[in-house]
């Protein structure tokens, strides 16, 4: 899921329900109108470790303005600008004397919603009645270091319309091996998908040995594996149909993105492959 972090003042201020509306420059995240996007709360601005992700905002409207031409009601009624020249004047104090009155601000509307329990990576803002019975499930994990800062990603795509994406997901799990972060994904996935009542699933993972370890072909011989085996193909008894596949990873790529949306946010050098 696509974050937009706050500091956390103006975080604290949208979960009240007091500000709905930000904006930002140069923006490359494509955000739209629909889309639900992870707040993250900056309680600590020098501490990402700290930071928090307390629940999702809607993007109810996506605008673009040049500063001089933005009305400060748009800024969700700020108060503090008596006019567009105090607006500017903040901003390249904030962001350098590149600011110009010509430079585009990109404004979201938008609407705050607290996840309800900790598994918020599990949770689908589309509800629980998704009338689909078959799925595939794209999983993968990354450790930066293995072992080393972890992630799990996963993607569920409707089987025969892959163009439908039920899910997508992620989280950072803290030290953990390459063979350890790809097992919480599948299981990660597979849980979202019994939760919402999905019978059938294609599961896909770039993890040979993982792969082979769930279909039965190898033995877990490590014991860091072995409850994440267990729970794993526990999990698997639960639906009526379960395959698992080994892929290369550029066919894993949505899974992979996941993985490292998470790790992004976390200091280190690029995944181990």
């Amino acid at each position: 899921m696509k974050q937009l972090k706050f500091d956390h003042q103006n975080a604290q201020e949208i979960i009240a329900g007091k500000k709905t509306v930000t904006y930002r420059f140069n923006d490359d995240k494509a955000i739209e109108v629909g889309d639900r996007v992870e707040l993250v709360d900056k309680t600590d601005t020098d501490e990402p470790n700290l930071w928090t992700v307390p629940g999702y905002i809607e993007i109810k409207t996506v605008s673009t303005e040049q500063l001089k031409d933005i009305k400060l009601k748009d800024l969700g009624g700020d108060s503090v600008f008596s006019d567009n020249d105090a607006l500017l004047q903040m901003f390249q104090r904030y962001y350098g004397e590149h600011i110009k009155p010509s430079t585009l601000l990109k404004i979201y509307e938008l609407e705050y919603h607290p996840y309800t329990n900790d598994k918020k990576y599990l949770e689908s803002v589309d509800g629980s009645d998704l009338n689909v019975k078959s799925a595939v499930l794209y999983a993968d994990g990354g450790s930066r270091g293995n072992p080393g800062p972890s992630a799990l990603g996963f993607v569920i795509v409707e089987k025969g319309n892959e163009e439908n994406v039920l899910h997508s997901g992620n989280k950072y799990l803290g030290v953990t091996t390459n063979n350890q972060a790809e097992y919480h994904a599948a299981i990660a996935g597979m849980e979202w998908a019994l939760d919402k009542g999905i019978q059938k699933l294609d599961v896909y993972l770039d993890s040979m040995l993982v792969v082979n370890q769930l279909k039965g072909i190898f033995k877990v011989k490590n014991r860091d594996l072995w409850t994440l085996y267990e729970t794993a193909q526990g999990l698997s008894e639960k639906f009526t149909t379960i395959q698992f596949t080994h892929v290369p990873r550029e066919l894993n790529k949505k899974a992979d993105r996941e993985v490292n949306k998470a790790l992004d946010a976390i200091k280190g050098s690029s995944v181990v492959e």
